[in-house]
């Protein structure tokens, strides 16, 4: 794979049910992250804003592969699996470590753990609570859908900013 495939961005629905809405507004921010990354290199991807921080789009890429399996897969529906992207020695390594897997390897393990992030939520209310509260964190699905929107807008900033100093690329 020589870069990510720009994909179908669909806008969220302005009205209707409150479980749609959300749906919508996460696959939304999900598609624009994957646009901001699409048609760049490996390299490109990797590339690092400005020192000292180690913020790259495959690190966001990374993040949020993580951030969606910590929230739905191991908070949500209390799975015990391996943390993507965790190295105990380095709290830091979805950041750090970008030369640890292949662009496809990135691409396509955050495509399935989104994909299982919606199967994990499938007939399940938004009023239900987490299966496994870590830090104190004792919150319902809504909750975890608004969370996660929020995760994916910043970072879909930050993006923004990254996409610009590699290729002046601009756009929503």
């Amino acid at each position: 794979m020589e870069s990510i495939p720009a994909p179908l961005r669909v806008e969220p629905v302005d009205y209707g049910p409150e479980r749609t809405s959300l749906e919508g507004y996460l696959d939304y921010y999900r598609a624009t992250l994957l646009l901001k990354c699409a048609g760049l290199s490996f390299d490109e991807l990797k590339r690092r804003s400005v020192a000292p921080s180690t913020l790259s789009l495959l690190g966001l890429l990374r993040h949020m592969t993580r951030v969606e399996q910590t929230w739905f897969d191991v908070r949500f529906s209390g799975n015990d699996v391996a943390r993507h992207y965790s190295d105990p020695q380095d709290p830091d390594a979805v950041f750090n470590d970008l030369d640890g897997s292949s662009l496809e390897e990135v691409y396509d393990l955050y495509l399935a753990t989104c994909e299982r992030s919606r199967r994990l939520c499938e007939g399940h209310d938004l009023d239900e609570r987490v299966a496994r509260i870590e830090r104190g964190a004792d919150v319902d699905l809504r909750c975890i859908f608004v969370h996660m929107i929020e995760e994916y807008a910043r970072h879909c900033g930050h993006a923004d900013l990254l996409r610009e100093c590699i290729d002046a690329s601009t756009g929503d």
